[in-house]
């Protein structure tokens, strides 16, 4: 016999005994190649602060993690774009309140079923937004802010991050509980173009979800916060006052900003994501950049829980919207 033919036996008989040669030991396993985050709105804006340093993060634990910026239709296309991929963890989504109230609530014919479509993983972060103005409108608080508005109708318009948008839902709040009807909305594809407009002068107004680079701007004199919406100050910046405390108790609006994967993705995956986001969410210098821009890190968050949250997002928004008498399609 041959030494070929004898060492071609070893490996059949090697090969029929070992069981690490059965289907289940030789699937690959997850992950195997890059997975593309998308991120339903263009850069600068709060999705990309908080979903950038995320996919860092998520990079030692998940391997390779692409960003993918999808803007456009106040986040719709990008939600489109992941709920409609292959349901195998390597595409997953940073989306939340805005894709769900838009799809749910705002549509007549939505581009996907954001509930049947999408399935949660976890919940990273809850956002609120600012209501904030060039320097060069005269107006140094909420109440002077309308005020002006009032003795200028039709000259005020407000930039946001698109039609449907969290941002949007709290300008017209803002134009409902102010009884100032004529506040122009100016829907962007995302909050970084409309902050470019108002610091270039464009715009006089904006409301964008609190950042790092929003408070920056703020600080620098660039443009000028006059109230966030929170419920009550932000742990992170507890100068800004709300505009609770502005005497507009109706004024709070918030959203929770975290990953989803298209529905059908294996749960063992949609387990992994999780904990490894939990774990990312556990670093000290993630916590800090999330704190100091104004966001709360959801430090308890679940598949189960997160959708729990989006369930009550969609019941806090559904008489807000048939108030306003809103649609955007």
């Amino acid at each position: 016999m041959t030494l070929a033919r004898r060492r071609f036996l070893k490996l059949a008989a090697c090969a029929a005994a070992s069981p690490a040669l059965t289907p289940m030991a030789s699937a690959q396993v997850y992950p195997s190649r890059p997975i593309r985050l998308v991120v339903p709105f263009p850069p600068g804006g709060a999705f990309d602060t908080l979903g950038r340093p995320l996919a860092d993060k998520l990079k030692t634990l998940l391997g390779t993690v692409i960003v993918e910026n999808v803007g456009g239709g106040g986040g719709s296309l990008g939600g489109a774009a992941a709920a409609h991929a292959r349901p195998d963890g390597y595409t997953i989504l940073l989306g939340g309140t805005v894709l769900h109230v838009i799809e749910v609530i705002l549509k007549s014919r939505p581009q996907y079923d954001s509930i049947r479509d999408l399935d949660p993983i976890s919940n990273v972060a809850v956002t609120t937004f600012a209501i904030a103005v060039h320097p060069a409108v005269p107006a140094g608080t909420l109440k002077e802010l309308v005020a002006y508005a009032k003795a200028n109708p039709s000259k005020v318009s407000y930039g946001s991050a698109g039609a449907g948008t969290i941002n949007y839902l709290a300008g017209e709040s803002l134009k409902l509980v102010a009884g100032i009807p004529d506040l122009i909305h100016v829907p962007y594809r995302g909050a970084g173009p409309a902050l470019t407009d108002l610091i270039a002068g464009q715009i006089p107004m904006i409301v964008p979800a609190m950042t790092g680079q929003v408070l920056e701007f703020h600080r620098s004199g660039k443009l000028r916060i006059l109230a966030v919406v929170s419920p009550t100050r932000l742990a992170g910046v507890p100068d800004l006052t709300t505009a609770v405390e502005q005497g507009f108790p109706g004024l709070v609006a918030q959203q929770s900003v975290g990953l989803l994967a298209p529905a059908g993705t294996p749960k063992p995956i949609i387990e992994q994501i999780a904990s490894a986001t939990r774990t990312a969410l556990s670093d000290p210098e993630y916590q800090r950049l999330l704190t100091e821009s104004g966001f709360e890190p959801d430090f308890d968050s679940s598949p189960e829980k997160f959708r729990r949250a989006l369930e009550r997002d969609i019941a806090r928004w559904t008489p807000v919207v048939k108030a306003i008498g809103l649609k955007i399609d």
